[in-house]
């Protein structure tokens, strides 16, 4: 069995063994599998709203898998997207309100904003890394917290005490009127154009610059880049705000798309946290962040459907969303045991031939 054909298996499988066990536990808790699995999919590709719901969805979600994928090729355990998604969803969200710009010229400026925003939160772990070996995810997981009450006391200032920020101006927005047509008036907008071209930066900047190449060398092995006159400190800083970088967009695609402001949040939005999941399904590659983005942002929003149409319950909706992602992060173990079932057959031919 040739590695082309390993690499085409392994993905199937995963997701046919997902589908299998989810169907399983929805037996067993006395619901429909067909039901629900044709919930699934019409609320994903059931109309053009649904599609345009399950490509907003999946917009931020590639975002936070570049940003924690990014600081994993350098070596960064970057537990803290979440916080910096939601300080670019307020940077852009209050520099989309506050500022009369041109339009076009406004919507770049507020990302801008954002992307600063989520860097500057990511720089403070970094430095502290860099400079006192502060373990970057202690202190990434406490500036979540952080960031949610600073974000909520922020919106009570900017608005004057209100549970949301005013909307932003029209020439601040990513929203379509001709994308909304298309899609029977869903929230869709142009933040998927921007997410895939977040994935070539992030392939660009890994894969042919000479800064990419020094910050995967000081996460490979930090010694042995000091050891070839690489600044190992100044390295350790810029992934962790590149990495908030990527997150602080993928604030921005809430802030300028999805909602057109920044409201209170009681809670983590997830997003930060489902970025992890997103990364470790793209095994850590530009591209393969974005399928990863596209499979957890369908499963999410499809699964909107299944307690309305099926009647199942969210709970059971979430452990079948797990299990699929399970599966397919597993992959590994389903290659494994397609090579060593090849191998086999392989050396029983030859026994055979002779």
């Amino acid at each position: 069995m040739s590695n082309r054909l390993i690499n085409i298996l392994v993905p199937v499988i995963s997701v046919i063994l997902g589908l299998i066990v989810g169907a399983i536990v929805m037996l067993v808790s006395g619901f429909s599998p067909v039901d629900g699995y044709a919930a699934l999919w019409n609320g994903i590709f059931g109309d053009s709203y649904n599609i345009g719901e399950t490509i907003r969805t999946i917009t931020p979600y590639v975002f936070s898998g570049l940003a924690v994928a990014f600081a994993f090729r350098t070596g960064m355990f970057n537990i803290g997207v979440e916080g910096q998604l939601i300080m670019g969803w307020l940077a852009a969200a209050y520099v989309g309100q506050a500022f009369e710009l041109p339009t076009g010229i406004h919507a770049v400026v507020a990302i801008l904003a954002a992307a600063v925003a989520g860097g500057l939160w990511a720089f403070i772990p970094g430095i502290l890394k860099a400079k006192l070996q502060v373990h970057e995810v202690i202190v990434t997981i406490m500036m979540n917290y952080i960031a949610l009450h600073t974000a909520n006391a922020a919106i009570s200032a900017i608005s004057g005490g209100k549970e949301k920020t005013d909307k932003i101006h029209d020439s601040a927005s990513l929203s379509s009127e001709w994308l909304a047509s298309l899609t029977q008036f869903s929230r869709l907008h142009w933040g998927f154009v921007i997410a895939i071209l977040a994935v070539i930066i992030m392939w660009f900047i890994l894969e042919k610059t000479a800064l990419g190449y020094e910050l995967k060398s000081v996460g490979f092995n930090k010694n042995a880049s000091e050891y070839a006159g690489m600044n190992v400190s100044r390295n350790i800083v810029l992934a962790m705000v590149i990495s908030g970088m990527f997150a602080g967009v993928g604030g921005a695609m809430e802030a300028l798309g999805t909602f057109g402001n920044m409201m209170k949040l009681n809670a983590a939005t997830g997003i930060g946290f489902d970025g992890i999941a997103v990364a470790l399904l793209g095994a850590n590659q530009p591209f393969g962040v974005l399928l990863g983005a596209i499979l957890f942002g369908a499963l999410k929003n499809g699964g909107l459907n299944m307690p309305n149409a099926a009647g199942i319950p969210t709970e059971i909706v979430s452990i079948v969303i797990a299990l699929i992602i399970f599966f397919v992060a597993s992959g590994y173990l389903i290659r494994l045991f397609l090579e060593r079932a090849s191998k086999k057959k392989g050396v029983q031919k030859v026994k055979g031939d002779k």
